[in-house]
C-alpha cells in the first residue's frame, strides 16, 4: 500500500500560504481545513483562498470541508481547484448523490466521521467514495491530542474496505506524529493528515519524509496489509 503525507495548512502561517505550501514540496497532498464557525467552533477559509492556493502551489489540495450545508457547497471547492473534497456525513443530506457530483466534477470523493459517530451504518456507501477519513480528534481546532479509543474504528473500517475488495484511501486526521503516525498505519490507515507534527519542525520537508518513513515501515509489517 502506497503511503500518502498530506501536511494541514491550518498549522502554517496563513501570511505565507505560498511559501508554506512550497516548504512541504515532497508531501502527496496539502491538506485544507475549511470551517464555517457553524458546524465546528472555528472559521478559518473558503472558496477564495482556495482558489489562490491552487494556483500557487504544484500539489493537488486535499480540501476537508468542516461546514454545514456540504451538499451545496462541497462541488465549488472542486471548481475552486481541489483535487480530493472531503465532506462530513453529519452535514450531508444526500452523501451518494454528493460523491457522485464530486466524481462527475473532476475530483476525489471523500466522506469524513467524526470520532462518535460509527462506521457500520455508511457501509454501503463505501463504494461510492475514492477515501474515508476517520477523525482522531474532535474537528475544529489543530494542535489536539490524538485519541486512541479511534484504533478499533480505524481497525473497522479497513477490515470493512477489504470485505468489499475496494481501492479505498483511508484517513486519519487529528494528532498524527512521529508518535502515533505508526499506530495509524497499523491499523490500517494509509492517508496521514499531520498539521503541527510538520509545520511545527524546523524542516517541514524533513518531517513529511520522516513520518512516510514511519507509516511505510508500519505497515509493512501490518497484518491488514500483508493480507491486501
Amino acid at each position: 500500500m502506497a503511503v500518502q503525507i498530506n501536511p494541514s495548512i491550518l498549522s502554517a502561517d496563513f501570511a505565507r500560504l505560498a511559501d508554506e505550501a512550497d516548504a512541504v514540496s515532497g508531501a502527496d497532498w496539502l491538506h485544507v481545513d475549511v470551517m464555517d464557525n457553524h458546524f465546528v467552533p472555528n472559521l478559518t477559509l473558503g472558496v477564495p483562498v482556495v482558489e489562490s492556493l491552487a494556483r500557487a502551489t504544484d500539489t493537488p489540495l486535499d480540501c476537508h470541508l468542516m461546514i454545514e450545508d456540504a451538499d451545496r457547497w462541497a462541488p465549488q471547492y472542486v471548481e475552486a481547484g481541489a483535487s480530493s473534497v472531503t465532506f462530513h456525513v453529519e452535514a450531508a443530506a444526500a452523501p451518494v448523490r454528493l460523491a457522485r457530483e464530486i466524481r462527475a466534477k473532476g475530483a476525489r470523493a471523500s466522506m469524513a466521521l467524526k470520532p462518535a459517530t460509527p462506521i457500520e451504518p455508511y457501509e454501503d456507501l463505501l463504494p461510492e467514495l475514492d477515501m474515508l477519513l476517520i477523525m482522531t480528534v474532535e474537528p475544529g481546532f489543530g494542535g489536539q491530542s490524538f485519541l486512541d479509543i479511534m484504533l478499533p474504528k480505524i481497525r473497522r473500517t479497513r477490515e470493512l474496505i477489504k470485505k468489499h475488495g475496494l481501492e479505498l484511501w483511508l484517513q486519519v486526521d487529528g494528532g498524527v506524529s512521529a508518535s502515533t503516525i505508526e499506530r495509524c498505519a497499523n491499523a490500517g490507515a494509509d492517508v496521514f493528515v499531520a498539521g503541527s507534527a510538520v509545520y511545527g519542525a524546523s524542516d517541514p520537508a524533513a518531517a513529511v519524509r520522516a513520518l512516510r518513513t514511519q507509516a511505510e515501515g508500519a505497515i509493512g509489517k501490518a497484518s491488514w496489509a500483508c493480507d491486501h
